[in-house]
């Protein structure tokens, strides 16, 4: 596959990422009603930005009310694809052997890439959001019970919209910006604001657990799943090889204590991240080898997991 074939990809040497298309709330005004095993969700092990709807998926108790399909890593000119083996899974809820069958089946006219997370309405047999931001926001306000953790707490709003926001444009999104610039000037600028965004973390996480204090939000979670792949492929395969998670004690303790939370390491699959990014991304690693390490560290000190 080439940068060509995407509508995100450059402009002036710098990455622009695709707008989501499908933006309908389950439960709002307007939107389609919460009703029980309608919904399901269309994953990436690989991919960060649906990495974080599963995890939102486990912390709040949904698996049985929401289920997931999970496609191959290794995405081609057709997309992401749904296979058996290999730590693959047939799509049993539409039987879909591609995810652009979900999309042409909303809108046959869809010209744009076709992206990971999905979130899919098996009565209407159309996607109903593909914005990993509203998924999360609907599986807290829509789909949670009473007696789920709040990632979303109403005192902490502004500073969490703020500082979410701050994550994506600096670090989330900087990764990306760093590993398919495409002139030196624009990766040397997105390297140096990832860097300034990571450091910024690092101070907030020297003074408490977590990025607001002690509780642990979803805003949290936008910076581990990048962080989760950073010394894995972002470091090399992306050249933000300035530092490594593990150089940076806050990080990786922020990183590790994320990771020991109850159900979010079911949900990280290293296989597939590396697989996915080496494999797929042949612009970038024409060869396709994937490399053998680094070794995750998740171990508590002693080592405790």
């Amino acid at each position: 596959m080439t940068m060509a074939e995407f509508p995100e990809e450059t402009k002036d040497g710098q990455f622009e990422r695709q707008e989501d298309a499908f933006r309908s709330i389950v439960g709002k005004e307007g939107g389609p009603p919460v009703v029980e095993g309608r919904y399901h969700l269309y994953v990436s092990l690989a991919c960060p930005w649906a990495h974080r709807t599963l995890i939102m998926r486990s912390l709040l108790g949904l698996q049985d009310r929401i289920g997931i399909s999970i496609a191959d890593p290794m995405r081609d000119e057709r997309g992401w694809a749904f296979r058996e083996g290999h730590g693959h899974h047939r799509d049993e809820a539409e039987g879909f052997h591609f995810l652009s069958e979900a999309y042409l089946a909303t809108d046959p006219g869809f010209k744009g890439r076709f992206t990971v997370p999905v979130l899919w309405d098996r009565e209407e047999k159309r996607i109903v959001n593909n914005s990993e931001d509203d998924i999360c926001r609907m599986f807290q306000e829509s789909f949670a019970g009473p007696e789920a953790r709040d990632l979303f707490p109403l005192h902490l709003a502004e500073e969490q919209a703020e500082i979410s926001d701050y994550l994506y444009e600096h670090v989330n999104n900087g990764v990306y910006r760093a590993g398919f610039a495409t002139t030196q000037v624009a990766y040397e600028q997105a390297v140096r604001d990832l860097f300034l965004g990571l450091d910024e973390m690092a101070v907030r996480l020297e003074r408490s657990t977590f990025l607001l204090g002690e509780q642990m939000v979803e805003s949290d979670l936008r910076l581990f799943c990048t962080l989760i792949r950073f010394d894995t492929v972002y470091h090399g395969h992306f050249k933000c090889n300035l530092r490594r998670v593990v150089d940076c004690p806050p990080l990786l303790r922020f990183m590790r204590d994320v990771y020991l939370q109850p159900g979010v390491a079911a949900t990280v699959n290293f296989d597939h991240i590396k697989r996915h990014y080496y494999g797929t991304h042949r612009e970038l690693n024409p060869s396709g080898i994937i490399p053998l390490g680094p070794a995750a560290v998740f171990e508590r000190p002693g080592g405790a997991e």
